[in-house]
Formats: C-alpha cells, structure tokens, sequence
C-alpha cells in the first residue's frame, strides 16, 4: 500500500509538472510578453531549493495529497521548461528557413518542426524531472506523515525499527532504478528515428 501510495504520488506530480513544462516551455519560446513574464521566475526558481515554500503550501493545502503533488510538481516542472526552451532555439535555421519556404505556418512550424527536433534535450529535461518527483514524494511523505514509503520509514524509524527503515530505503532505490530504466526505454523508443538511437557506422 505505502509503495502504490508514493508512486501515485510521484508520477502524478510527475505527469502534471511533464504538461506544464513543456507547454510553458513551447509558449515561452514564442510569445514575447510570456518570455519577459516567466524567465525571471525560471532562472531564479530553477536553481533554488523549491522545499523552502513546504509550509506555505501545507498552510494553503494542508498535508494531504493536494499538498504533496503540488510540492512535486513546483519541483519536477522547472527541467522541462528549461530543456524545452534551450531544445526549441537550438533547431536548425536551416530547418525552419525550408519549411517556411514552402509553406508551413507558424503552427506546423512548431509541431511539424521545431518539436521534434527538441525532443532529444526535452527528454532529456523529463529524465531529470522523473527522479526528483520520487525525491520529493519521499521527501514530502517524511514531513508530512500519513502512509507512503517515506511516511512508512518515519514510523519504523520512531520505534527504532532499523529493518523497516532499511526496508523503505531498498524500495525506493528499486523504484528509482525502475523509473529510470523505463523512461530511457520510452527514450530509446520515441526518438528511433535520431542519430542516438541509430547503430554506430562501422566504416
């Protein structure tokens, strides 16, 4: 139960902070006024311990899921925008030069282009991402109480219980392995057709 619990936990924040990246990162790349609004926050945020807003938000949310995820999410969002932004202005000129030439508009200038060839660094940016929302699952779990593996370890920790503890430490570095392992697998599979994932030349 307390494993199911930390990774509803983890992937929800997860998938949430996934969609808001991203989307924030695309709108920031091509609406100005987002761009002058959201970099400051971005490069303020980003390399700041996003832990220090936990008891703002039990005092908004209280100590239950809202509050856990949300704590996720505000985390696990900032590499997705990031990667996003830096994937999408590194595309080739070129590329975009060819297709406006025939035809594409701005919209399949982004989708048909732009986001395809950023995909390798936003996955990149999703890869770091998915660890820090287990992180801060346990994390949260831990000061906030109630069941998950890091509630769990506080529990057996107060009772002295060195197995229990040990026990949820084994867990978590099982799942971490796992998730990591999935998602270079969902990598491997969504950029098949990039030179990373293609045989390496034996000429």
């Amino acid at each position: 139960i307390n494993l199911g619990v930390t990774l509803y936990r983890a992937l929800a924040g997860f998938a949430i902070a996934a969609v808001i990246g991203v989307l924030l990162g695309m709108a920031m790349t091509r609406i100005p006024l987002l761009r002058w609004f959201f970099d400051p926050i971005v490069s303020v945020g980003f390399p700041m311990p996003k832990v220090a807003f936990l008891p703002v938000i039990i005092l908004w949310l209280g100590v239950y899921d809202a509050s856990k995820i949300t704590m996720i999410v505000v985390d696990a969002a900032f590499p997705g925008i990031t990667a996003t932004i830096v994937g999408i202005r590194g595309v080739d000129p070129y590329l975009l030069w060819s297709a406006r030439n025939m035809g594409a508009s701005d919209r399949e200038l982004l989708w048909q282009i732009s986001v395809p060839a950023a995909l390798p660094q936003i996955m990149t940016g999703l890869q770091v991402a998915l660890p820090i929302a287990l992180i801060l699952a346990v994390f949260t779990e831990m000061a906030m109480g109630g069941y998950g593996l890091g509630g769990a370890m506080m529990v057996a920790s107060r009772f002295a219980d060195s197995r229990g503890v040990f026990a949820g430490i084994l867990e978590i570095a099982v799942v971490g392995y796992v998730l990591v392992k999935g998602m270079a697998v969902l990598r491997r599979r969504l950029l098949i057709w990039h030179q990373e994932a293609m045989a390496p030349s034996t000429v």
